[in-house]
């Protein structure tokens, strides 16, 4: 199987340190017009930007499975000729990839995919944010209002949820590595239709710095 891929450095490094058989071959591009043009079995578009003009681009490339990372945007917004996947920075990494069907019929196209690869894969909801996302990027605004609301620093709340709920890395030092702008736009997204996830305004403002 040959599957073309649109990645930056980061997440081409998380994408290899998986690893796959070697009969997979990876073709590597820069670009959306790039991913257009080459010959494969399977294509993903890491850096999806809902765009009107990338969307438009990004329809059924030969008939093969069309798989975009994104987290912040469901099915009504990619359309329905993609295959969400969630792949923010450190979540690629997981044993298990999250995706979400836009359309019932696209679960024999993913299954082959990850059965090339030797990846385990969970379908999850077609929603704003998946599952994992949903989670980490609230953790990530509360620890901001606790920031915000001046009851501790950044280091020492880290540490907190470190020792204190064993988790790999604190919200702030997870949050740096997927990228605040990522939590922010997810919160942005969840909270057009549930006020628990306006962003705390200490994370707005670290936005904006």
């Amino acid at each position: 199987m040959t599957i073309a891929l649109l990645a930056d450095d980061v997440l081409k490094e998380e994408w290899l340190e998986k690893e796959a058989p070697e009969e997979v071959e990876f073709i590597w591009v820069d670009s959306v017009s790039s991913l257009r043009m080459v010959e494969a079995d399977a294509y993903f578009d890491l850096l999806y930007q809902p765009d009107p003009e990338r969307i438009q681009q990004l329809k059924p490339l030969n008939g093969k499975p069309l798989f975009v990372n994104a987290v912040a945007w469901h099915g009504k917004v990619t359309g329905t000729d993609v295959i969400r996947l969630n792949a923010w920075p450190t979540l690629l990494k997981r044993p298990v990839v999250e995706v979400a069907l836009t359309r019932e019929d696209q679960l024999p196209a993913v299954q082959a995919v990850f059965d090339a690869l030797q990846w385990r894969f969970q379908v999850v909801p077609d929603i704003v944010g998946m599952i994992t996302p949903r989670v980490l990027a609230t953790i990530v605004n509360e620890a901001y209002f606790t920031l915000g609301a001046g009851v501790s620093t950044k280091e020492a709340i880290d540490i907190a949820m470190k020792l204190g709920t064993n988790y790999p890395m604190g919200p702030f030092e997870w949050s740096s590595a997927i990228g605040l702008s990522h939590i922010g736009v997810l919160l942005k997204e969840l909270s057009r239709t549930d006020d628990r996830y306006a962003p705390a305004p200490a994370l707005v403002q670290a936005l904006k710095c």
